[in-house]
């Protein structure tokens, strides 16, 4: 009866210290929520700080000797008797120590001889002269090369990172330009920390698959644009049109309908994955000599991977991009407190990343609306568990071990009584019969009256020779 009381009392607190255990474990596991961010705009955000823009240029100097053509010679000055043969590509960084993939066609003008250079140049001043005073290319030709020479050839190739850092590149593998060859290059800068991103697998690819094509078009270039606008990078999204179509030199091709035009060449193609699964390279031909979108054509990862092998390059895992990522989903999923965490830790490992200082901005305006992450909790809720553990079990200890104490004290008693090794105990004898008062004295098989009679005979009888006896006695 005791017990049944003690069990009343004992099993609703051990069944709440359960619950208590049961929901900080569910609390412990509970991972963020993810913010309502379409995935097209969780990859622009992981691409851009990745997605660089390359200039490539070689600058040749003139001479001119006919002194008294004035006009020549003024045209000249305006172009300070400089010719600048190259442009401007697009590419992508796929080590934390800078290595970057573009196309070969990109770096192409610091790649070329110098009188392959010299002579590129010379024709583009001779199409200046040709167009400026109207007569025919042939005729501004033989005049200019009569009177005109190259003084010195300088070649730049620079890289120029989202953050706004303009760096040297070095080209650790060339492939070829568009119908010479395989149309990629790997180069190299200065730096570490530097956001990438991965390599994926350009043979895993079906036709109809997502894609977005990131860089920096000529077309999204104005003069109207801020000057800190040229370091932001675009990105279309678009499907892989065809994927086993060759260039004339055998390589394969992608086929996309992403939009692009000059200024992209060498940008990556990213799948869903916000991997790289190709390299832009060059659009479908014009139609009535305009550009037609919806036809581009990219070189596939697994031939970028080739240079990228012959470049020594190991794309490894770093902290920049992890704890990049991590920032922004714990941003979007409204974990402000933490998400300002990962992006001071970004800040601190590499200072020039370029979407950071917008990230914390952002951040710290929101941080009153902070949820809270359980998980920052588990060290507590390990150190209940383990008190409620405890505690369940000493009161099932008490509830089931301990006897009530006259209970205890009783069988005690009864157990000192009780000799150690008692005998067994032996049945009770059966009870006696009771005997009859009277018999069958005149021996007829039963017990009437003239039995009665007789016994009262025989003890009058036994009565007389009592007396008689105890008068002779005296």
């Amino acid at each position: 009866m005791i017990l049944k009381k003690r069990a009343l009392f004992t099993l609703p607190i051990s069944l709440l210290l359960i619950a208590v255990i049961v929901t900080s474990f569910f609390l412990m596991n509970i991972k963020p929520a993810e913010g309502k961010i379409a995935q097209a705009q969780k990859l622009a955000e992981y691409t851009k700080p990745a997605v660089v823009r390359i200039v490539d240029y070689a600058v040749v100097g003139w001479q001119f000797d006919n002194l008294n053509d004035t006009e020549v010679i003024a045209i000249l000055d305006q172009l300070n008797f400089q010719s600048v043969v190259g442009g401007t590509g697009s590419g992508a960084i796929i080590s934390s120590n800078g290595y970057i993939v573009t196309n070969a066609h990109v770096v192409e003008a610091t790649q070329m001889k110098d009188e392959d250079i010299a002579n590129a140049a010379f024709e583009q001043l001779v199409s200046i002269m040709a167009d400026y005073f109207k007569v025919d290319y042939e005729t501004a030709y033989q005049y200019m090369l009569s009177y005109t020479k190259y003084t010195g050839i300088k070649k730049v190739l620079k890289v120029i990172l989202p953050g706004g850092d303009v760096l040297d590149g070095e080209v650790k593998s060339y492939g070829a330009p568009v119908n010479e060859g395989k149309d990629v290059t790997v180069l190299k800068i200065e730096g570490k920390n530097l956001p990438t991103l991965p390599l994926g697998n350009s043979d895993d690819i079906q036709n109809q698959d997502n894609i977005w094509v990131s860089g920096y078009p000529a077309a999204g270039d104005s003069d109207l644009l801020s000057p800190d606008s040229s370091l932001v990078s675009s990105m279309n999204a678009g499907q892989i049109s065809a994927t086993s179509k060759k260039t004339e030199q055998g390589s394969p091709v992608i086929q996309i309908n992403a939009a692009a035009t000059h200024g992209n060449s060498g940008g990556p193609v990213i799948n869903e994955k916000g991997q790289i699964i190709g390299l832009l390279t060059f659009r479908g031909d014009t139609v009535n000599g305009q550009e037609v979108q919806g036809f581009n054509f990219a070189v596939p990862i697994n031939t970028v991977k080739e240079f990228v092998n012959q470049a020594g390059v190991r794309h490894t895992k770093n902290e920049t991009d992890s704890l990049y990522k991590e920032g922004l989903e714990l941003y979007w999923g409204g974990y402000y407190k933490h998400a300002l965490e990962k992006f001071e830790a970004v800040q601190r490992i590499y200072p020039n990343h370029s979407e950071i200082k917008h990230y914390i901005a952002n951040t710290e305006k929101k941080m009153s609306n902070n949820k809270t992450l359980w998980s920052d909790y588990t060290t507590i809720f390990y150190i209940v568990d383990g008190v409620s553990g405890l505690l369940i079990l000493m009161l099932l200890v008490f509830t089931f071990a301990f006897k009530p104490k006259s209970q205890a004290v009783a069988m005690a008693a009864a157990s000192d009584a009780e000799p150690a090794n008692p005998a067994p105990a032996q049945a009770p004898p059966p009870p006696a019969t009771p005997e009859n008062t009277l018999a069958d004295l005149n021996k007829d098989g039963k017990i009437d009256v003239q039995d009665i009679l007789l016994a009262l005979q025989e003890q009058q009888k036994k009565q007389q020779k009592d007396d008689e006896d105890s008068g002779n006695g005296a």
